[in-house]
């Protein structure tokens, strides 16, 4: 990258080299792609949601492609927060990128145990997948509900000494009910959006193509969404935003940037390309040199009406 160009950006407690991230679930624990990718090059890697304990997940088959993205119902697996520290974090420590751990529990006290163990690990930041059942709360989402997500968002956050993000769902009425909650709880910033509800049937065996029959759709045609529910937010308050959802080149990127996210996540785009990552990141320097900027923070939320 040429130095005269300044791709740093700042997320509450949380400064990036660049504002490119790959997204949680998409990457592993970074090993997977380290020799297609030069993880140095990136502002972050978000590793794969981590539990309490190990977790196995859906059974297959879990990912379908559609004409417009992806349907996962992976469930989330992983291998425990324990191994992730003991086995994946060392690995990752050898680059020059920040490492982002994504968590997620099914009551509040999980939330918060992950928090304290993993504060005592060497990782940048955290992010909370508040997409789950509560199974004290019959099942509701803690991303549906303000209090939920502003109780298990405090609970994290009384627990650790990291820059916290709060990753949300889109399935709800009003974005910024559940944005102003998180953040009065001590969040850092928000991450946004997950994945939306889906399902896809076969037509000759009658039968769900995903053998948990639903799942949840990623890919391009999110992007339109994320944006929206995006200029939503920064039209009622200033809050650092992660933009998440069909970004698969620099121009994608550079709409979420220019809408008032602070940075980006690559996601399902990995799947098709390991390298857009940092094609998107060449593709914004790039930019910023036609455009005549010297620094990526003059385009953040830049938006004209």
């Amino acid at each position: 990258m040429g130095r005269d160009i300044n791709l740093t950006v700042k997320l509450g407690g949380l400064e990036l080299k660049n504002p490119v991230m790959v997204a949680s679930g998409t990457f592993g624990y970074g090993e997977e792609y380290s020799w297609l990718v030069d993880l140095n090059q990136l502002g972050a890697v978000v590793v794969k949601g981590l539990s309490l304990k190990p977790k196995l997940g859906n059974l297959p088959p879990r990912l379908v492609e559609t004409p417009c993205g992806l349907i996962n119902a992976i469930g989330l697996e992983n291998i425990g927060v324990k191994r992730f520290v003991e086995e994946k974090l060392p690995f990752l420590k050898q680059f020059d990128t920040k490492v982002i751990v994504n968590i997620f529990g099914y009551s509040v006290g999980e939330y918060a145990q992950l928090a304290e163990f993993l504060s005592s690990a060497s990782i940048d930041a955290l992010e909370i997948n508040i997409s789950c059942p509560n199974i004290k709360e019959s099942g509701r989402l803690f991303g549906t509900d303000p209090k939920m997500a502003q109780e298990v968002t405090k609970a994290v956050c009384q627990h650790t000494h990291l820059p916290v993000f709060v990753k949300l769902t889109p399935m709800v009425t009003d974005i910024t009910g559940i944005v102003e909650a998180v953040m009065e709880a001590g969040a850092d910033g928000v991450s946004l959006i997950n994945t939306i509800p889906a399902m896809a049937v076969n037509i000759y065996t009658r039968r769900p193509r995903l053998g948990n029959v639903t799942g949840g759709m990623s890919g391009p045609c999110l992007k339109p969404i994320a944006l929206k529910l995006i200029w939503d937010i920064v039209q009622k308050m200033r809050v650092p935003i992660i933009g998440i959802g069909g970004i698969t080149n620099y121009e994608d990127a550079l709409e979420f940037l220019i809408v008032g996210a602070r940075a980006v996540q690559i996601g399902t785009a990995n799947f098709v390309n390991p390298k857009t990552s940092i094609e998107i990141i060449e593709g914004i320097q790039q930019y910023l040199k036609k455009q005549g900027l010297k620094d990526i923070n003059e385009v953040i939320g830049t938006l004209r009406i």
